[in-house]
């Protein structure tokens, strides 16, 4: 047991205390990260960030290696979507294309089109006759309202919606202790329902280190990134189980808490009344010795508790922007950062041997990062590098490939 990391409130002060780096080659390696790329306006140059990004990217690549002595290049993490899938900067539109930033009456917001449902809820939100589908028109009518009123009827309706300087985020995440672990098997059981980026990332980099991860996906909402990039999906998933349930079903859901049980590790990408309505509870598991790594856009019990949120809304509600113009950080910052934080604060609580509730807010992770804001020069002199992403060993399993294996297994 590597003594340094067994106790994750240590790691997490840590990871807190302020940096003490030498800053001056910072730029530099923020341009050859391949995120610098993707930051800033397709039509000007790419832009530096606060030195936070780096740093702190940096500090949980090099904390996970020296737990588990697994490689990363955690800056160069920021730009893998994009590198796969061939995305450039848009500045004030984000990577992805589906977020955009606005001002408000008194503050930049950002508004996430990501979901098509949440088009439908436009009106209702804006209160007026407007094409939900006309994307100029919608942020045009932005403009005429303050942050806080849009915010509210956002958090009520479900839309995401980023809302800088709401918050105040003392730590990036906040952790509860549990009991001392029941551990079963020689290999570390990690069960996984995240979806999209941040939690099938700390998924992906605990099964890099070691674990046993089975994903579990709903038979009527898979993850979303299966309609993504395939090779991205492949990269986050390839070499982990697939198990796909009906969550409607009886005799699914009773399986479903059999396996929970079982698990040494839970990773949750959902708010918390989700897998609570299936009759799984993350303070009981936590007690009963289970790490639980909860990644939501708000956190388990902060204000906006009940909002959701994506990477890059949630990074502009952390304050994680450029101003002066508006401008979005890397491709949706906060999905890969917080995936890597959980990765890093999940192993150190594997290292405990005891139960760990992990209560990870995507906003509060781009807070962290950001850090005092300090933005180094540009320099002409800096190469910046294209995005680049690790190499894709094994592809992604089917959606429910090992259904039969399991059942078999567990049953």
């Amino acid at each position: 047991m590597n003594q340094r990391f067994n106790d994750p409130q240590t790691v997490l002060v840590r990871l807190c205390e302020e940096l003490s780096h030498d800053v001056k080659d910072v730029a530099s390696r923020w341009a050859m990260s391949g995120a610098m790329s993707l930051t800033g306006d397709s039509s000007g140059p790419a832009r530096q960030v606060p030195v936070g990004v780096t740093l702190r990217m940096e500090q949980l690549a090099t904390i996970i290696g020296e737990i588990t002595g697994l490689s990363i290049d955690g800056p160069a993490l920021l730009g893998e979507r994009a590198a796969i899938a061939g995305y450039t900067r848009q500045g004030s539109r984000s990577v992805g294309g589906h977020a955009q930033l606005v001002e408000s009456i008194d503050k930049p917001i950002c508004i996430n089109f990501a979901r098509p449902d949440d088009l439908l809820l436009i009106p209702a939100w804006l209160q007026e006759e407007i094409d939900p589908n006309n994307r100029m028109e919608v942020l045009s009518s932005l403009k005429k309202f303050e942050s806080q009123q849009l915010m509210k009827q956002a958090d009520l309706l479900g839309i995401p919606l980023g809302v800088p300087e709401v918050e105040e985020y003392e730590y990036p995440a906040y952790l509860t202790e549990g009991k001392k672990s029941k551990k079963r098997a020689d290999a570390t059981l990690v069960i996984e329902f995240g979806s999209l980026w941040a939690s099938p990332l700390c998924g992906d980099l605990l099964r890099r280190s070691g674990c046993r991860v089975i994903k579990i996906e709903s038979l009527s909402r898979p993850d979303g990134a299966r309609r993504g990039p395939l090779g991205f999906f492949d990269l986050l998933n390839g070499g982990k189980e697939s198990l796909a349930l009906d969550f409607k079903d009886d005799r699914s859901l009773k399986f479903l808490r059999k396996i929970v049980k079982e698990a040494d590790v839970i990773v949750e990408g959902s708010r918390p009344r989700a897998l609570r309505q299936l009759g799984i509870d993350a303070e009981t598991e936590v007690e009963n010795g289970k790490v639980w790594i909860s990644i939501t856009g708000y956190g388990r019990n902060g204000p906006r508790s009940k909002g959701v949120a994506f990477g890059d809304d949630a990074a502009v509600s952390g304050g994680l922007f450029l101003k002066d113009p508006l401008s979005f950080i890397a491709d949706a910052v906060a999905d890969p950062s917080a995936g890597l934080l959980s990765a890093v604060i999940a192993l150190s609580a594997l290292e405990s041997e005891k139960g760990w509730l992990i209560d990870v807010p995507l906003s509060a992770v781009a807070n962290w990062i950001c850090g005092t804001g300090e933005v180094p020069k540009e320099s002409e002199r800096d190469v910046v590098a294209e995005p680049r992403a690790r190499k894709i060993k094994t592809n992604a399993p089917e959606i429910g490939q090992h259904n039969s294996e399991l059942e078999n297994e567990f049953s």
